[in-house]
């Protein structure tokens, strides 16, 4: 990866290394509920990514492993990397009390061709991962690279309409590009599971669209299976959202203008 965007890593390095001590006892990742048996992960990847069992699988962006322990419970050999090395120490501790078999990798996505070795059944990543990536033509081409032949990419997304709000403003106020090659930086106290958490959190991020998302995974030469859009989101991340009879959450009905989430499944021939 281009030494340009070494500053915007660093940064972020370290604001993810602080995230992991406070998500870590937050009751929105709810590790005690986790370590008895209780899945990270939500209905819509379970449904669209279907049976793991016996199959090798890597998850890009895991923080600290919650999602790939999962996988691994349901049967799949895992590989997690991640930027942070406290997120990875944290999931390396966590494979080991569940007594799991993954492996966990500190790594940079762009340096996982060097870092991480062999190629997977299924390349998996979720939930706000798109964001932190200046390049996705490159992020395409690990992916296509790392699956064997016949593998699966799957992701699943906030939406990039989303990320056009400054959630920063009451009420949240228009502000972001639907996509840019600039990067945008955001600093405010807490994080999402705490927003009176002791952190200033840092951040530099990049806003993608859903064609430059398609275009990264078809010009590596993935084949796209589905693109998926939902109302709903798991996470009460945004300012204001209803909870739904389903556990879900929802924008107020007078504005749901846009989707929350999107899920893509691509092939590689």
């Amino acid at each position: 990866m281009e030494n340009k965007y070494k500053k915007y890593f660093e940064v972020n390095k370290d604001t993810w290394n602080k995230k992991v001590g406070i998500h870590s006892k937050s009751e929105f990742y709810d590790i005690e509920g986790f370590k008895n048996g209780k899945t990270s992960l939500n209905a819509f990847e379970l449904e669209e990514v279907g049976d793991v069992s016996g199959k090798s699988l890597l998850h890009l962006q895991c923080h600290f492993g919650q999602d790939t322990l999962s996988w691994s419970r349901l049967g799949a050999k895992c590989t997690g990397i991640d930027l942070s090395d406290e997120g990875i120490k944290k999931a390396k501790k966590l494979n080991d009390e569940l007594g799991l078999d993954a492996t966990f990798v500190e790594s940079n996505l762009y340096d996982v061709p060097k870092n991480v070795k062999g190629k997977f059944d299924i390349v998996f990543t979720s939930y706000g991962v798109i964001g932190w990536l200046p390049d996705l033509k490159t992020w395409g081409e690990i992916i296509a690279n790392k699956l064997k032949k016949g593998g699966v990419f799957y992701l699943i997304e906030f939406h990039p309409i989303v990320w056009m709000f400054d959630y920063l403003k009451t009420p949240p106020e228009l502000s972001y590009p639907y996509q840019n090659s600039e990067a945008i930086y955001e600093e405010y106290k807490g994080t999402y599971t705490n927003n009176e958490a002791e952190i200033i959190s840092k951040e530099y991020g990049w806003n993608h669209g859903l064609g430059e998302v398609i275009s990264a995974l078809t010009g590596a030469g993935l084949h796209i299976e589905f693109l998926h859009e939902f109302e709903k989101s798991p996470y009460n991340v945004f300012p204001e959202l209803i909870k739904t009879s389903d556990r879900m959450f929802t924008l107020k009905d007078e504005a749901k203008l846009f989707p929350l989430l999107y899920s893509i499944k691509a092939t590689k021939k």
